[in-house]
């Protein structure tokens, strides 16, 4: 783990007696991974970065609420979800996403260089195939491959038991391994 000069923990404890700029230094931290899981979970990226505000404000409102400095990671990322859930019950917009042909997601008919594909090929035959998974294996597979949470701590997001979440990551493993097969090849 890379040594900080101030960790989250005494950062949360000065953001809890309501000094504004710890909470932005946790802010700063934590928002590129909250905003890249947001952005994976709603596919558009203007509603991930208004998801992601509303994340980290109610992180700071919210902050005595959390009992363990420790699993502030944990917290904000279930902010996260209950936001992002929020967000897609509610009726949709006509906005482009990353599901809509076209967009600049879509895979398409893109060709392979010389049989291989380009690393940006690769990254949208992956976005391609995370589609293909249900949003609750697409959602566990983000958390422990993107944002690298262990099962315990993907428990607490997802409100479920730690079996439940293996169940999820190792079932979305085995559909992407054979979606992805002839990618690798």
């Amino acid at each position: 783990m890379i040594f900080r000069e101030v960790e989250d923990r005494d950062l949360i404890a000065l953001a809890s007696k309501g000094e504004v700029e710890a909470y932005n230094k946790l802010v700063s931290r934590w928002e590129k991974r909250v905003f890249n899981y947001l952005l994976r979970l709603v596919g558009n990226r203007e509603d991930a970065l208004d998801l992601t505000q509303d994340v980290m404000l109610k992180g700071y409102q919210n902050l005595r609420k959390l009992d363990d400095p420790g699993r502030f990671g944990a917290w904000v990322f279930r902010i996260a979800h209950n936001e992002a859930y929020s967000m897609l019950r509610k009726p949709k917009r006509e906005t482009a996403s990353i599901d809509e042909p076209g967009s600049s997601y879509d895979l398409g008919d893109s060709p392979a260089v010389s049989g291989r594909m380009l690393p940006v090929e690769t990254s949208l035959a992956v976005a391609a195939a995370l589609k293909r998974l249900s949003s609750e294996q697409r959602e566990a597979v983000v958390l422990k491959v993107y944002e690298g949470f262990k099962f315990e701590e993907m428990a607490v997001i997802l409100e479920c038991p730690v079996s439940t979440v293996k169940s999820r990551v190792y079932s979305a493993f085995e559909i992407l391994k054979d979606v992805l097969a002839p990618v690798a090849r």
